[in-house]
């Protein structure tokens, strides 16, 4: 539809086409035309609609010139007309923003109906979306939007007003009725309310109404202040209004009365308003002749809505009531993303013409309609912080807004057809860790700044399948060569890029190579009689596995370690050892056990570790422990060792399975930081189907899943059944087996029927005392049960469960935050009443 002027109303109607770009054109069928609502806009904004079958979230973006902090009604219309022809008319929700506002329900195709909300944006912009509730296809028939004056309908912060009734008093016409001469363009019910009492006449008058010479700012238009209604006797001297309160909101109510009778010398109006019995009352009003005047009680009305306005004792005349409005008080609490981060993200969308049926409104808020392949932050302002834009189909250049997404940690823009050079920014965001750029189409050298941050550990970088792309200077173009860089490198070996780049050469000179041990590691090599001397002998014994025994040792700077010996009984040889020495020099993790040294002096062999102080998390758990962990220390244990094991299966190639992942196996240090240990026996597998057969035994019962032990397969899902009992373990505080006088029960067998009863309580571990935020205690057994799902394809992801698994702590942090605030006395923000002086013209929006 083109742009028009409508000739009754002189409103400017605009084609929706530069407000959205989802949704499909229809008209009505001409059944529907003689419908009463149509006169409100003579029929054709109605004559035709937008539907929109695709997506469950789709939004106008509305840029007023006047933005943020000014008040607007908006106002949407839909007339259903039977237009797909299926006579089946829909019902779906609509939102404000990042917020509820009203379900649209019609009551036939016939049917018009038109919300109305009077909001105070945030932002220079104003959504408005359609939701999908699978109860019909969403559509839009109207969108009209209008500033409204200066100090009316004022609303609290976080509010805003929804129209439950406009009622235009005395007058006899029996419909709703658009006039011409309202500046706001509201639209009046001209049917008296049943819930009035029956105690009351209309009146009405001729002369002309002072809407100009009055401070009235409601500036209500004369037709409908010349009609009123008064009790019809004097012993009859209120008016009441009695309402039950089927809405579950507020409500926000104004009173509109001009005299329309000249009165006579003796004759006196004087009445007072009484709300809610009581709730309410207002001073004694008295009128002045065909002026109007407005009251809006600066306050709002819960439970049973009753107003009466009653002639006071000096009064000889009946009190009158010309018009009223009744709203209802909508919690706009909702607070939307990141104003900067929403213009990064549109900019982006724009660029790379990223065309999903879900990318459309609020990119984080409400989150069951999160963007697809966004991840967001719990803050009080939502902030993006992963984007996953892998195998989408994108090309060009890496678009330069995605420096503005300042806290984004997970970075994916893999196996798209990208080119040109890697961008000097991609180092310079802060918070970034993982970044996913193969298989593309980059060239040039790699950053230095980016080589830097991925030498350190502190990030994540993945740039296979790139063919033009190099890492040393001068650059010079390979071809039919893969740059594969590892996505992270151990801090302590200072040349870690020497061994990919020098990776031929080793392979020549390996033979050629004068020295007595095997292993090319870049730790230093020690000899047995340190490792003796260390350990003093072999004194302090801290663990033992299947390897061999572990003894707390004191190195010659003073630097504590464990030392683990290879036990000459033990099963494992010197091709375990080796193993284990050749994966521990490759990987470095703040979050994994770091590898400091190795002694290898015929059968004397050992690796020696950092030490960590504080044991492993089996111990803390249990219940001899007398300094119990607190529920964000366990969340926090939990995104650790999530991290951990998300390296090992995501960030080393190729992929590494840890074996064994069980509570005992996660160490904390002093600072409580979980590191995870004893995955050197893991086994790096290159397969296609991701996968490594072993026939000897892995795993700890328990942690075991199933699917291994009843095919010997193992693969990352197995690992992410391990971590889920572990977190069950976090969760409960109870071991994975709990031994029980008569018989052992898995924690599973106890867990999964309470969770399935609803009662989060009871699984929780008591010895917290009910100190955990419940939704994030339900949060956190959502993504348990996910690792531990029957089928692997159901499991997650570790990359996908650590996200969750932050959000789960972030959630829980706002909670503390906020009991902290509470507890310290902090008052909530007080209302913020906004609203821009008076404007004439109205902006309005039609398909």
């Amino acid at each position: 539809m083109e742009d028009y002027m409508d000739k009754e109303t002189s409103i400017f109607y605009k084609s929706d086409a530069s407000f959205i770009d989802t949704g499909e054109n229809y008209n009505v069928t001409q059944e529907c035309g003689t419908h009463n609502a149509r006169r409100l806009f003579n029929g054709r904004p109605v004559d035709s609609l937008r539907s929109f079958p695709q997506g469950i979230k789709n939004c106008y973006t509305l840029k007023p010139e006047q933005g943020k902090n000014s008040s607007y009604l908006i106002r949407a219309f839909f007339q259903y007309g039977n237009y797909d022809n299926k006579n089946q008319v829909p019902k779906f929700d609509l939102y404000i923003g990042v917020n509820y506002w009203t379900t649209v329900e019609l009551k036939d195709a016939c049917d018009v109906d038109f919300p109305e909300i009077i909001h105070v944006p945030i932002s220079d912009t104003i959504t408005v979306c359609l939701i999908n509730t699978k109860s019909g296809i969403p559509f839009i028939s109207a969108l009209e939007l209008r500033r409204l004056g200066k100090s009316i309908y004022q609303t609290g912060y976080g509010e805003a007003l929804n129209r439950i009734v406009r009622q235009d008093l005395g007058n006899s016409t029996g419909k709703q009725v658009r006039i011409s001469g309202d500046v706001f363009d509201r639209l009046w019910y001209t049917i008296t309310s049943p819930h009035f009492e029956k105690n009351w006449v209309p009146i009405n008058t001729s002369s002309v109404i002072d809407t100009q010479g009055t401070n009235d700012s409601y500036q209500l238009p004369a037709q409908v202040l010349r009609t009123a209604i008064q009790p019809f006797s004097a012993t009859f001297e209120a008016i009441v209004f009695d309402r039950n309160n089927t809405y579950s909101s507020k409500f926000y109510v104004c009173f509109h009365f001009a005299e329309i009778k000249q009165l006579k010398e003796r004759e006196i109006r004087e009445f007072v308003i009484a709300v809610n019995e009581g709730d309410y009352m207002s001073e004694n009003i008295t009128l002045e002749y065909l002026k109007p005047l407005s009251i809006c009680p600066n306050q709002t009305f819960e439970g049973r809505f009753r107003f009466s306005i009653k002639a006071t004792q000096k009064s000889n005349l009946p009190p009158i009531l010309n018009a009223f409005e009744i709203y209802e008080v909508l919690s706009i609490g909702d607070i939307p993303t990141d104003p900067g981060d929403v213009t990064a993200i549109m900019d982006i969308k724009k660029t790379l013409r990223i065309y999903r049926d879900d990318w459309t409104g609020d990119p984080c808020v409400p989150r069951r309609y999160l963007w697809s392949g966004l991840t967001c932050s719990l803050d009080e302002t939502p902030r993006i912080i992963s984007l996953d834009l892998s195998n989408s189909k994108l090309s060009g250049l890496i678009p330069d807004s995605l420096a503005q997404l300042s806290n984004l940690e997970f970075l994916d823009l893999s196996h798209n057809d990208f080119t040109g050079k890697l961008p000097e920014f991609l180092a310079q965001m802060p918070n970034l860790h993982t970044l996913g750029l193969g298989g593309n189409k980059l060239e040039g050298p790699v950053p230095e700044a980016l080589l830097l941050k991925y030498r350190d550990g502190t990030l994540v970088l993945s740039l296979g399948e790139n063919l033009d792309l190099c890492q040393s200077l001068p650059c010079q173009k390979k071809k039919n060569k893969e740059l594969v860089i590892p996505l992270v490198a151990t801090s302590a070996v200072a040349a870690v890029l020497l061994i990919f780049i020098a990776l031929s050469i080793y392979k020549r000179k390996k033979r050629e190579m004068v020295t007595e041990s095997n292993i090319n590691l870049k730790n230093r090599q020690y000899s047995y009689s340190e490792v003796v001397r260390a350990t003093d002998n072999f004194k302090n014994t801290i663990g033992e596995g299947g390897f061999g025994k572990v003894y707390l040792g004191i190195m010659r700077d003073e630097t504590q370690v464990a030392i683990k010996l290879l036990s000459q009984s033990s099963k494992q040889g010197y091709k375990e050892f080796k193993a284990e020495a050749e994966i521990l020099v490759r990987v470095h993790h703040r979050n994994l056990v770091s590898l400091i040294g190795y002694c290898d002096e015929g059968e004397n062999k050992g690796l020696i570790y950092e030490y960590i102080a504080n044991g492993n998390l089996r111990q803390h758990l249990s219940v001899t422990n007398a300094n119990v962990l607190k529920w964000n220390e366990r969340l926090q244990i939990a995104v650790d060792a999530a991290n951990g094991l998300e390296y090992l299966h995501n960030g080393c190639k190729p992929p590494i399975i840890h074996r064994d992942f069980k509570s005992t196996n996660i160490l904390l240090n002093e600072n409580m930081q979980a590191k995870i240990a004893d995955f050197g026996l893991s086994r790096a597998f290159v397969a296609e189907n991701d996968t490594h057969v072993s026939t000897r035994p892995a795993g700890t019962l328990g942690y075991l899943d199933p699917k291994f032990q009843a095919t010997g397969n193992l693969n990352r899902k197995s690992d992410v059944y391990s971590f889920g009992i572990v977190l069950f373990e976090l969760i409960t505080g109870c071991p994975a087996i709990i031994r029980g006088p008569e018989e052992n029960t898995h924690i599973l067998d106890w867990v999964c029927p309470i969770i399935e009863c609803g009662d989060i309580q009871k699984i929780v571990d008591p010895r917290l005392k009910g100190e955990f935020h419940t939704n994030s205690a339900w949060k956190a057994t959502e993504i348990a049960l996910s690792c531990v799902a029957r089928a692997s394809i159901q499991k997650s992801d570790m990359s996908e469960v650590s996200v969750e698994l932050k959000e789960c702590l972030a959630l829980e942090m706002t909670h503390a935050r906020s009991q902290r605030m509470a507890t310290e006395g902090n008052k909530t923000t007080s209302s913020n009443s906004v609203s821009l002086e008076l404007q004439s013209d109205i902006v309005a929006l039609a398909r």
